[in-house]
């Protein structure tokens, strides 16, 4: 696996929500950093015990 993509949509109250394509990994955040921070930690739990992609591409749908 060369990288994980997420679709990122932006919710009417101005929050964001992020999902994996691939894998069963969700998350959400008021901003676009920490959706970021957020996104880097869910991967990194999700993965805990095997090694974590080198890329994690978010793709902001509209």
């Amino acid at each position: 696996m060369i990288e994980l993509v997420f679709a990122v949509s932006q919710e009417a109250d101005g929050g964001f929500v992020a999902e994996c394509l691939t894998h069963d990994i969700i998350t959400q955040a008021d901003s676009w950093e920490a959706l970021r921070d957020n996104v880097r930690e869910a991967v990194a739990a999700y993965f805990f015990d095997t090694a974590m992609p080198p890329a994690i591409r978010l793709h902001l749908m509209r």
